[in-house]
């Protein structure tokens, strides 16, 4: 059995306003494997598209390789627009070393509302996915159940959006305190509300269900070159 740990923190400012939610990176940069065009850093494999999109949204020019500049250029990408990620699964065991979600066994979560309670200006959640089996929206739900929390639908389009409100003086079981690190046990005293959203997912599983999705079939009819990464950039650049 392979024990898959997260290999980065959270990545988190005072002032970041957007967190990222995703699972896991691959296996290979838990084991410091990575390929030639892999990116030391959250979502940093080749194949997870959301730097592609990204890139294409702001036409930075990235660099795609293992160098410490392009990890410099994602980084100084997210604090110049306040997002942040904090993926939600700590840890997993696997019996196939892949990077697939449905395959983690014995998950650890992270305490995102922890986080969401340490850093007092995050507004929005961006989910790398939606609510299949062990997505990370799926996970998220699992995890406001110790807080009492539910999520109320804003709109069912795809990306779906829900939002919840965060009482940063509400008590949490004694189970889920005991999973809290003492760091993050200083909270504001107020309440606010969380959007989320759950965006498609850059993998290329995700193809088939956006060929299906109504708005994609129009778009694809008026202009016959139009492809599931467009669909994908227009989807992301309202949030990135």
């Amino acid at each position: 059995m392979f024990l898959h740990k997260h290999p980065y923190q959270p990545f988190i400012n005072q002032d970041t306003t957007k967190l990222i939610v995703g699972t896991l990176p691959p296996p290979r940069f838990a084991t410091g494997e990575l390929l030639e065009k892999d990116v030391d850093f959250c979502y940093g494999s080749y194949y997870n598209s959301l730097w592609l999109f990204i890139d294409k949204i702001h036409n930075i020019g990235l660099r795609y390789d293992n160098s410490q500049e392009a990890i410099d250029e994602r980084k100084d990408f997210f604090i110049k627009n306040k997002i942040g990620v904090c993926d939600i699964v700590e840890s997993a065991e696997r019996k196939k070393i892949d990077a697939s979600d449905i395959g983690m066994q014995n998950i650890k979560l992270r305490n995102i509302i922890g986080y969401l309670k340490k850093h007092p200006n995050i507004d929005t959640l961006l989910f790398t996915g939606g609510n299949s089996k062990n997505g990370p929206e799926y996970f998220f739900r699992k995890h406001i159940k110790d807080y009492n929390i539910k999520l109320e639908v804003v709109s069912n389009e795809v990306p779906r959006v829900h939002q919840f409100i965060l009482d940063c003086h509400s008590e949490q079981s004694e189970e889920s305190k005991k999973k809290i690190p003492q760091s993050l046990l200083s909270f504001r005293n107020d309440k606010r509300t969380i959007k989320t959203v759950s965006l498609t997912s850059g993998s290329g599983a995700a193809n088939i269900s956006i060929s299906r999705l109504p708005l994609y079939k129009q778009l694809k009819i008026k202009n016959p070159d139009f492809n599931t990464f467009d669909f994908r950039v227009m989807q992301y650049r309202e949030f990135f």
